[in-house]
């Protein structure tokens, strides 16, 4: 993370840098279009596409975090390890939710993406294989079921 913030950081102070060039280069020639002035406005583009680059990889990287901390407490809440403040567990009988295995829940994961797949793909198996596969324990689609 400190990398990415480095590199914002750095980029930003090249921007502005460049921005401050190109002012003193139209000042310097009187207001008047120089090659001095082009090199400048040319150098103040760069800049601009590396900042814009450089933000895009900082918001990539808050994206990913985000969605980690989401699956993160997706399964601290369905295994019953959620806390509500730090020290202090909440057990499965205050969010009223019986706890699951995280085993159990990454599978249903799986099937979940399985039938995401399918709908995208504008496949009508999606139906018909989840009604399928509700009564039993597992998935046989997965690896990682069928070996149980």
């Amino acid at each position: 993370m400190d990398s990415t913030v480095d590199a914002l950081n750095s980029s930003y102070q090249e921007f502005v840098a460049a921005a401050a060039g190109v002012l003193e280069a139209k000042e310097s020639s009187g207001g008047q279009k120089t090659a001095l002035t082009d090199s400048a406005l040319e150098n103040f583009k760069q800049k601009w596409e590396l900042f814009r680059v450089a933000c895009d990889q900082a918001e990539e990287f808050i994206e990913c975090i985000k969605q980690r901390i989401s699956s993160e407490c997706l399964v601290d809440e369905a295994t019953g390890s959620v806390s509500s403040r730090p020290g202090q567990t909440v057990s499965s009988a205050t969010t009223g939710l019986p706890p699951i295995s995280a085993v159990r829940l990454e599978q249903m994961s799986k099937a979940v993406r399985w039938l995401v797949i399918e709908l995208q793909q504008g496949s009508g198996a999606a139906a018909t294989s989840s009604n399928a596969h509700s009564s039993a324990p597992f998935d046989a689609r997965f690896s990682e079921d069928a070996a149980q």
